[in-house]
């Protein structure tokens, strides 16, 4: 069968074709730049693109920094703890209520809800539990946090702190069970 074709599949190629080209130093430096500028071209898009990558994963960082772990405020809040429980089915976490001092003076607006917060530690958890069954009015210093991690509790609020307000000891005029009374004198 003879046609007019070149057949590709057999190795019977014109000798023009089996010759190699040898190239001139001129076209061996042209390609060499040429390939390098490719090369470096695509060096350039890798090099945003992970700039892109690195600098998106520093703002989730921060992100994630400002929002659970740095607290947005160190406040006090006066008034006395109702209840304290440990909770949580995976984190074990004490967990207490407290009736605020401002709901108490506020008369215009109705008690919506206790004061919630959060006790990282069992030496604080035992304290506001003795505190809670003496029915004193403490101050409890606390760091509020913008969004709560499973570890430290169900509240924003988390106390690193808890006092007993002296002031209140002071204008209270009824019996204080931690300072001695006076004797009465008999006539």
């Amino acid at each position: 069968m003879d046609d007019n074709f070149d057949d590709y599949f057999t190795d019977n190629a014109p000798e023009e074709q089996q010759q190699t080209h040898q190239e001139t130093e001129q076209e061996r430096e042209e390609r060499e730049i040429k390939e390098a500028t490719i090369e470096r071209r695509g060096n350039t898009v890798k090099m945003i693109l992970v700039l892109i990558i690195l600098a998106m994963a520093a703002f989730l960082g921060w992100w994630m920094w400002q929002h659970y772990f740095h607290p947005y405020r160190t406040s006090q809040e006066k008034g006395w703890i109702m209840q304290v429980s440990n909770e949580g089915a995976v984190f074990k976490t004490y967990e207490g209520e407290m009736i605020s001092e401002s709901y108490i003076e506020d008369t215009l607006v109705a008690m919506t809800s206790n004061f919630s917060f959060s006790i990282p530690n069992d030496s604080l958890a035992l304290e506001a539990m003795r505190w809670a069954k003496n029915g004193q009015r403490l101050i409890l210093t606390y760091n509020e946090y913008k969004g709560k991690v499973l570890w430290r509790g169900n509240s924003r609020h988390v106390v690193t702190k808890i006092e007993r307000d002296s002031d209140f000891v002071k204008s209270n005029p009824y019996k204080d069970p931690g300072q001695p009374q006076p004797e009465k004198k008999k006539d």
